[in-house]
């Protein structure tokens, strides 16, 4: 198994994003900077930094430190907390002159003094920014504590009192706010540091506010020569969060928002969708990885030494790694490469070739062979994995090749019909007949219907219960959203979330169909705007077409409503799948006949 956590070893043949960004922190000219490593949920942000930060080790011109804003959000300000978090790292790191002590204590102190600020634009008060930066200037403690006591705060007049005394005893109680940018410039100097690279993870996964707090943190108290901050994020929710700030305005040809997000951050580095191939690789190693432990490293290092001499058609064959690598199991070796290809032509499209929803798939196939392995039993790894490849993308299917299976030893008939192409004796599997995705994996080797299905379906009970491992997977934050409009049922929200379909994948799509479909499974009426989320979802992909039709099948035709027809029958149309839907109806019809006007209305 693989740990789901950022790696710094490159699977992803990120080298050239990592020389790029090398690149940029450490041309002089370019200084100060922010970089903005863009990609979806899983695509590797993290791991690519890691990278880019584990290069630097050693350098002691190089000061380089991570801050994940997501796990502050709940807790502090997060203005505070990055600066707060930077200091921290340079005491604790760097040797402290006199008078980078002395530097350094201002900059804590200032730090409370904007938390005292944070927390007064918490009760509404807006004493501090009503004027700009500048009037931070103007305050005295008298003015703090009578505004603080007029609206019923809970401060303690000793706290503040405490924090505003420390920070200005010895100082003048009118300094600008804007001195923290030079005593931290030098601070910089001070502790000898040519290059602060700073990290910030995770930002997208904050709210709306949190986001432009800590973009406005980096950009008016730290933006100073010889400091790099890499933001890596979901470009879109970055932009999103923009835009909730500063709304489009009618007669306005400006995107004040995509000006302001260009600002803010300079350079944006796109990581790239994986391919087939690149899938393929990224699979493959982590097979070697996890097969081959003791050679592994130098298994590694020649793969990617020859990846290097042709990178844009270089594959992993059999011959080129037994070649090379003549005590190594030559059986494995040859499954492992052939397990990878059967996969990654179907990972790299289902899941857009996102590397963490692949490896979470195989870290389940792993775990299903363990639990074999622990009771006994020998699972043959590619049929396992075809299995699993119908279980995550078509749920439906899987469950009724599960009730085949169990009626007929294992080995149900419509599975080797199918696999003939004789569809005219097939009955329970007749829908899927033309769904693309479900005939290209019956081509997938190894052929099933030679197969006892029991041991594999025996290991995936849970998924039969309703309870799919995949179930309790994250999907992406632009995923979540999603689903959440979907269930607002609000149609403002609705309509924004269809929208943004074309960019989810294909695995996420089905998960937020299941979910759906469970709101509507669980309840003892269906509600309207809840049917309405889950059909116009369902006709957004073609991967989930055939599992609408399915779960339709499985609705109780006592919850179905008459004015759910219309919208089943604009499915029918959308999806192509008109024909089935007329015989569902039909079917529903004769059961309750209180449906029979709205359908043939809708068919006549």
């Amino acid at each position: 198994m693989w740990k789901d956590s950022e790696t710094n070893v490159d699977l992803l043949e990120f080298d050239y994003l990592i020389d790029i960004t090398k690149d940029i922190i450490e041309n002089d000219s370019l200084s100060p900077c922010t970089i903005g490593v863009y990609g979806d949920w899983g695509s590797g942000k993290s791991s690519l930094v890691e990278m880019i930060l584990k290069d630097y080790e050693g350098n002691d011109d190089f000061l380089c430190l991570k801050f994940n804003g997501w796990l502050f959000e709940d807790y502090d300000d997060a203005k505070n907390a990055l600066l707060g978090n930077i200091l921290d790292s340079i005491k604790e790191k760097r040797a402290l002159s006199a008078k980078a002590k002395k530097t350094i204590g201002k900059l804590f102190k200032n730090i409370d003094y904007f938390d005292l600020a944070s927390k007064g634009i918490k009760y509404g008060a807006d004493f501090l920014l009503t004027g700009g930066i500048g009037t931070m200037a103007d305050l005295t403690l008298n003015t703090i504590l009578s505004k603080a006591k007029s609206v019923g705060s809970n401060f303690k007049e000793e706290d503040v009192k405490k924090i505003l005394g420390d920070t200005f005893k010895k100082e003048d109680i009118r300094k600008n706010l804007r001195e923290f940018h030079d005593d931290f410039k030098t601070l910089l100097g001070e502790t000898k540091i040519k290059k602060l690279v700073v990290f910030i993870d995770e930002l997208d996964r904050c709210n709306h506010d949190t986001i432009l707090e800590t973009l406005e943190a980096i950009r008016l108290f730290l933006f100073t020569s010889g400091t790099a901050f890499i933001i890596g994020a979901d470009e879109r929710q970055v932009m999103y969060a923009v835009r909730k700030r500063f709304p489009e305005v009618k007669g306005n040809q400006i995107d004040i928002g995509k000006e302001y997000l260009e600002k803010m951050i300079q350079y944006p580095i796109k990581i790239p969708q994986l391919g087939v191939l690149e899938v393929e690789y990224y699979i493959t190693c982590l097979f070697f990885q996890d097969i081959f432990k003791n050679e592994y490293d130098e298994i590694f290092k020649f793969i990617k030494f020859k990846k290097s001499e042709d990178f844009l058609n270089f594959t992993i064959t059999y011959e080129l790694i037994t070649n090379q690598f003549i005590s190594l199991d030559k059986d494995k070796i040859k499954e492992t490469i052939s397990l990878s290809k059967q996969l990654s032509s179907v990972l790299s499209k289902s899941l857009n070739g996102n590397p963490r929803h692949c490896k979470r798939f195989l870290n389940s196939l792993s775990m299903r062979l363990k639990m074999a392995g622990f009771k006994g039993v020998t699972l043959d790894k590619k049929v396992l994995a075809k299995v699993m490849l119908i279980e995550y993308f078509k749920e439906s299917v899987f469950k009724q090749i599960g009730e085949l299976q169990a009626n007929e030893n294992g080995k149900p008939k419509e599975l080797e019909l199918i696999e003939k192409n004789e569809w005219d004796s097939v009955t329970k599997l007749k829908l899927w007949k033309d769904d693309e995705w479900f005939t290209n994996w019956i081509k997938i080797e190894p052929k099933l219907s030679e197969i006892d299905l029991q041991p594999y379906y025996y290991f995936s009970r849970e998924s039969l219960q309703n309870t799919l491992i995949k179930t309790n997977t994250s999907i992406s934050p632009e995923a979540e959203k999603a689903l959440d409009n979907l269930l607002s049922k609000s149609d403002a929200f609705r309509k924004d979330a269809l929208k943004k379909a074309a960019i989810i994948n294909e695995f996420e799509s089905l998960e937020i169909l299941k979910t759906l479909y469970s709101q509507i499974e669980l309840s003892s009426e269906i509600d309207a705007k809840m049917f309405t989320s889950y059909i116009e979802w369902g006709a957004t992909k073609e991967v989930l077409y055939s599992e609408v039709i399915s779960q339709l099948s499985s609705i109780p035709v006592s919850k179905i409503k008459s004015h759910f027809i219309p919208r089943i029958v604009e499915f029918g149309k959308v999806s192509g799948k008109t024909n089935e839907i007329k015989a569902l109806s039909m079917i529903w019809m004769k059961e309750k006949s209180s449906l029979k006007a709205s359908i043939e209305q809708e068919f006549k």
